[in-house]
């Protein structure tokens, strides 16, 4: 069995949801605290093994590239003042998190499109996807929870968790059995699924471990007719239906980065959690709570 060292993070939504913070910076580098989210992907599969990670873009998303690059000046003028000296570690060390490549998506066509943007990039490997908009943090690398999946069974794995019945709605349902510990077998994804078609409350959450096949299947999928987008579940689907597929439900706690409540909720938690600024922000939280 191939060792996992790969990733891609498709990042080529528009980001519409959290208009006009989205116009002019591309949501994936709104920040939490003092990171842009795009970060907490590249630090979460680099801590998992990944070495070589394909971020895919499209136009007006060249600041993602800058921040992965060295910033000569910038760095130099830390380094040059010794009270800025982890700045400057922290800064620095951002572009050797990872060998990170980039490819435009040039039509937003759905997250199965934007997949097989990176057929070449992969080859024939298996390899991890880490949602642009989802930030999970969590003590053990969720995608290293993936990849511990499909080591032990060989199959494509994707990182689940429990909804409620109205986010299943806009997500999709899975059709599960307990296999061992997290790990369910994955039997059927419905889509955007109707009340009558809820076969569970675990949906997939920003997280997949794929099997090179997956690129085939992609291709085999039609457009959706209402949207025109080729959805990555329907080949997931077909995996889940041939026995190909497990479930893991990650320890983790994730934040949706393409919404504005999620955003929010990443600040204030990970706040309440920095080294730096945790104590003092959980006295203004409890001050500002009385005047609720």
């Amino acid at each position: 069995m191939k060792k996992i060292t790969k990733a891609i993070i498709p990042a080529a939504g528009l980001g519409t949801r959290v208009l006009p913070a989205s116009k002019a910076v591309p949501k994936e580098m709104l920040n939490i605290v003092d990171k842009p989210a795009i970060q907490y992907l590249v630090e979460e599969a680099a801590a998992a093994g990944i070495t070589d990670i394909l971020i895919i873009t499209n136009r007006g998303k060249e600041v993602i590239e800058n921040h992965f690059d060295y910033a000569y000046e910038l760095e130099a003028n830390l380094k040059a003042n010794p009270s800025k000296k982890e700045i400057y570690e922290q800064v620095h060390s951002i572009a050797d998190l990872a060998n990170i490549y980039y490819i435009r998506q040039k039509e937003t066509k759905g997250l199965g499109h934007a997949i097989l943007q990176a057929e070449s990039f992969v080859g024939n490997e298996p390899f991890a996807v880490l949602y642009g908009d989802d930030v999970i943090i969590s003590e053990e690398p969720v995608v290293g929870q993936l990849i511990r999946a499909y080591e032990k069974y060989g199959k494509s794995s994707v990182g689940v968790n429990l909804c409620t019945r109205e986010q299943i709605k806009k997500y999709c349902t899975l059709d599960v059995t307990p296999l061992d510990g997290r790990i369910m077998d994955c039997h059927k994804i419905i889509e955007k699924p109707e009340e009558h078609e809820i076969m569970s409350l675990y949906a997939i959450l920003g997280r997949n471990v794929l099997e090179p096949e997956i690129f085939q299947l992609i291709k085999d999928t039609p457009p959706n007719p209402k949207s025109g987008e080729v959805y990555l579940t329907d080949a997931l689907s077909y995996l889940a239906e041939h026995g190909r597929l497990t479930a893991v439900d990650f320890e983790g706690k994730r934040y949706d980065m393409g919404d504005k409540l999620g955003i929010m909720q990443a600040n204030c938690e990970v706040a309440l959690k920095h080294p730096e600024i945790g104590s003092a922000f959980r006295e203004y939280l409890k001050q500002l709570a009385e005047t609720l």
